[in-house]
Order: structure tokens, then sequence, then C-alpha cells
């Protein structure tokens, strides 16, 4: 049975769009106003929500909105009705996550053409539910799309390791949460269309922050240009402007042809205030990293094992050196210092595989204390305080070829020996896949 709910605060619209509906075979559902109608959306799960624009308890806007941070009803379509015919309007409820938008007064075969192709593209989660982004019953992994920072360094000498820049591929749980989105988000939403071929797409996006090399992919990435896709940015408010604004000035002209409110897919951007949170069965944590500007950090809790994602993060040791050459309170600065350190490895704890910025080796690092990256050997130190069982160096220099890339990680391991330690450590190469039960040793 197709379901169509009608939400609109005149009765007369309801009256006719339901008996023209229900002529076509729908079951209908009314509602006369936006609180009402998500009550009903979530109680009868309708293929498709015809919703009034303006309206009391809601507007059609904040109904969208609610709707698409539904995980049961994010693939729910829905037609916005209005009496207004602004472009503004049209952009915005795109925006807000609306497949259509239609202009009343409404034939009756105008929208019985229109919500049926829609009911069509959403059969199988009329008949099953939500449509699942992935797999839920495959085992987490991770895929390495783009590990290097600050500047893409494609050529001969990064080819093992890859040029591009930060961005990581985590499914589990049914979801696909994507990594920040460097330049490696272009080949990821490639290999995302391919594999999807026209299916809805449900994809959320955690950013660790708005430095130019980790959101530089968005304007390129395939998926945003396709009405299918329903992605959702999750990132923390920007130290001048709010994440809305950073991400869509980028696509600004003269900077980029296609502006970001005209994007056909449906983009969610939240500005998220808590540091602990569920992107559907994946337990989420953030902690704010040691990186200018507001910058975090990720660690995903999955039922195969935990991954962490610190791309960007600089060991607070270097305080102490500038303590010294400022002449400050010592002592406070190494206790200052110690608790950093012991909240960050408290935060990482038993983690199985920690991705973290390990950009410099040791005497570059002191050539460049305090501009917000990490050391291979400090690294190290951290992983084993955590008791983390694999370390990947990430966030790779634009300087640094394949070999000196091999190299920090021969040094890597070989203070891990020294220790005694049982950590792996390994470094980020674009195409690399790691199953998180392989290295929790929850494979059944």
């Amino acid at each position: 049975m197709k379901i169509v709910l009608i939400i609109d605060d005149n009765t007369q619209f309801r009256n006719v769009m339901s008996e023209i509906l229900r002529a076509d075979g729908w079951r209908v559902f009314e509602a006369g106003d936006g609180e009402r109608g998500l009550e009903l959306a979530r109680q009868h799960h309708p293929n498709v929500v015809l919703c009034d624009l303006l309206m009391p308890r809601g507007n059609g806007f904040q109904f969208c909105r609610a709707l698409r941070a539904d995980d049961a009803l994010r693939n729910t379509k829905v037609v916005i009705t209005s009496g207004r015919d602004f472009e503004a309007d049209r952009v915005a409820a795109r925006e807000a996550g609306a497949d259509e938008y239609l202009t009343k007064p409404i034939r009756a075969e105008t929208i019985l053409q229109i919500i049926a192709p829609l009911a069509q593209a959403d059969k199988t989660a009329a008949s099953t539910g939500p449509v699942p982004a992935s797999d839920s019953t495959s085992p987490a992994r991770v895929k390495f799309w783009g590990v290097r920072g600050s500047i893409p360094s494609p050529g001969p000498d990064t080819v093992h390791y890859g040029g591009n820049t930060t961005c990581v591929e985590v499914r589990a749980g049914g979801e696909i949460i994507i990594l920040d989105a460097g330049t490696g988000l272009r080949a990821l939403g490639r290999a995302l269309m391919e594999e999807f071929q026209g299916r809805p797409l449900n994809l959320t996006m955690l950013l660790t922050h708005t430095h130019w090399d980790h959101i530089q992919g968005l304007p390129f990435f395939g998926p945003v240009y396709n009405p299918q896709c329903h992605l959702r940015i999750l990132g923390f408010e920007g130290a001048r402007k709010g994440l809305v604004h950073i991400l869509s000035g980028q696509m600004e002209s003269p900077y980029f042809p296609v502006p970001f409110g005209e994007l056909p897919g449906n983009i969610e951007i939240e500005e998220v205030k808590d540091l602990d949170f569920h992107i559907g069965s994946v337990g989420v944590k953030a902690h704010f990293a040691n990186h200018p500007g507001v910058c975090v950090g990720y660690r995903l809790f999955t039922d195969d094992g935990s991954v962490a994602f610190f791309p960007d993060n600089e060991p607070y040791s270097h305080r102490e050196q500038s303590a010294r050459l400022q002449k400050a309170d010592l002592k406070a600065t190494k206790e200052f210092t110690r608790d950093k350190e012991e909240r960050l490895a408290v935060f990482l704890r038993d983690i199985d595989l920690l991705i973290l910025d390990s950009q410099y080796d040791h005497g570059e690092y002191l050539k460049h204390a305090g501009w917000g990256h990490g050391c291979v050997d400090d690294s190290v130190e951290l992983a084993e305080m955590a008791g983390v069982k694999q370390l990947v160096l990430f966030h790779h220099d634009p300087d640094h070829d394949d070999k000196k890339v091999a190299a920090m990680v021969e040094t890597g391991r070989e203070i891990a020996r020294q220790t005694g330690s049982k950590l792996k450590v390994t470094a980020a190469r674009e195409g690399e896949v790691i199953e998180l039960a392989k290295i929790s040793g929850k494979q059944a």
C-alpha cells in the first residue's frame, strides 16, 4: 500500500488532495501543523509527504530538517507546497532536504505525475523500512582516500602512500561515515556513485575542523550533485564564522562556478554542541585537539572495534621548551602539559586503531614546534601510554616522498621495539582497507 502524508493548515487543500490521492490508490494521513505531521510520519512511515511551507508549529523547512535527522525517516520523499514562487524558497527547501517544490494551485495530474516516481524510488524503504547506507552485517572497516596534509602532492615520488589531502571512510553498523573532506573525497564520491548506481545514498560526514586541506574536496564530491544523496555534515563552529558560512563560502563566485545553495543533493549542516553522540548504532565521542582554531578528534565505537581519528594534533610537550625560553613557570607548565597528555591518553585508552597526526620526524619537529602538528616519536609514546593496538601515521608532509614516509614508519617501529611494546606501527596509504575486527580480535 502506498502511503502519503499531507501536512497543511488549509483544510480545503487537504480535502482536495486526499480525494485525488485516494482515487489513485494511496492511503492518506492528514495533519494540520508541522508538529502533528512529524508525529504521524514517525507512526506510519509514509512513502511521500506533501508539506506546506508556511504553517503553525513547524514550517516546511523545519519539518524537512527534522525528518532528515531521523534515521528511520530520512529516505522519505518530501514535496514542499507553497503559494509563494520565490527562487530563494526553492533553494532553501532543497537545502533543508525537500525532493520537490510545487507552487499552489496544484493540478491533479501534476501532483500524480510528481509523486508516482518518488514512491517508486522509495519502494524499498516502504517495504523494508529505511534503506541502510551500507550492509549492516558487513564487518566494520576503514578505508583511506586522502592521507596528506596541507596541500595535495601528487607525483611519481608519492605514488605508494598517495598525495591527496585528508579523507577517510568508515563503514559500520549500516552507516557510511566520512572523516574530513580533503581532495581524497573526490575519488570516494566516484566510488560511491558507481557502487550505489542511483539508489538512495545516505552519508554522514564528520569534520575535525575547517582548514582548507580538510574541506577542499567538498565542491568536487559527486554525490552532492545527485538528488538521491542525503549528506549530513557535522562539525564544530569555526573560530570567526559559522560552519554553514565556511563551507558555502569556498563555493562562492569567483572561487567556484556552482553555489553551495544550488547543489541538487540534500545536504544538512549541523554544528555539534555535544562531545558524545550517535550516528545510527555507531557511538561517537569528540575531544578537542591541540591545533590552531576549533579542532577536534573523534573516537568511533563499533561492534567490531574502535577507531580514533586525530589528523591534526600537536603534543603539548613543546610548551615546556617555550616556558624555558620565556623564563616562565616551568613547574606549572610541566603540570599543565602532563595533565593534557594524560587526558588525551584516557580518551584513547585501549583503542584498536589510532589514526594520528605524525607529520614530522624528531629533527623536523624541533623546527616546527608550535605549528599544530605531531612528531612520530611523540605519536608512538602517546599510543603506548594509551594501550593502542595499531598506530597509523597520518597527515604526511607534502614534502615527504614515499621513502621518507617509509623511513618514519621504521623509526616508529624501532621505538616500539626498544620499549618492548606490542604496538603495531604503519603509515596511512590511499586505497588501504583495514577491518577493525582483525585488530580487536572480535572476528567470528
